[in-house]
C-alpha cells in the first residue's frame, strides 16, 4: 500500500471530521497510525498525529527515499537519502523548531548523540505552547536537518538516526 502527500491529507480530513478516535494501517512498506485525543475543547481542533516508519527490506539494500512535505511557499517536495539501518524523526506538528529548552541551555541533542525511546529531541512551538517532541526510535544521532528557530511543517524530517 502507497500513499502519496495528497491521500494522506485526506484521510486525515476523513478522521479529524469521523468519530473515529484512532486507526492503524501497516503494510511491507508503509505503517501509519493517526489518532485524536478525546479530550478536546471547542476553540481547538482535533490532533492528528501520522508517523511514517522506514522501510524494511532485505539485507543490504541500495538508499531509499524520503520524501518531505512541501514547504508554505509551494515549492517541490526535496528528497532524503535514507540509507539501511537509518531511521528519520519527523515533525509531528506544524510550528517553530528549537534545539533546547531555552536559548542559553545545552540542545537535548547532538550529532552522534545516542538516543533512546522516549527521550526528548527538541522543542516544537505551536500555538504559543512548548510541545517537547520525544524519540519513538532508538539511535545514534548521524544528521540534524532543521535550523534553531526555524518554521518546520507537519511531515518535515528533524533527525536522521542510525541503529
Amino acid at each position: 500500500m502507497d500513499l502519496d502527500f495528497e491521500q494522506l491529507k485526506e484521510l486525515i480530513k476523513l478522521v479529524g471530521k469521523s468519530q473515529v478516535t484512532e486507526i492503524k494501517l501497516e503494510s511491507q512498506q508503509l505503517k501509519l497510525c493517526l489518532s485524536k485525543t478525546s479530550q478536546q475543547s471547542e476553540s481547538q481542533p482535533a490532533t492528528v498525529v501520522a508517523l511514517p516508519q522506514p522501510i524494511v527490506s532485505a539485507p543490504n539494500p541500495p538508499a531509499t527515499q524520503v520524501a518531505a512535505a512541501p514547504q508554505a511557499e509551494g515549492h517541490a517536495a526535496e528528497a532524503l537519502m535514507v540509507g539501511p539501518g537509518q531511521e528519520v524523526i519527523v515533525a509531528p506538528m506544524v510550528g517553530t523548531f528549537y534545539r533546547a529548552a531555552s536559548p542559553d541551555a545545552e540542545p537535548f541533542i547532538d550529532l552522534g548523540s545516542m538516543v533512546e525511546v522516549g527521550t526528548t529531541v527538541c522543542i516544537i512551538e505551536a500555538m504559543k505552547l512548548m510541545n517537547e517532541i520525544e524519540s519513538e526510535v532508538r539511535g545514534r544521532v548521524v544528521r540534524i536537518l532543521a535550523e534553531n528557530g526555524q518554521a518546520v511543517e507537519y511531515g518535515q524530517p528533524l533527525f536522521v538516526l542510525e541503529h
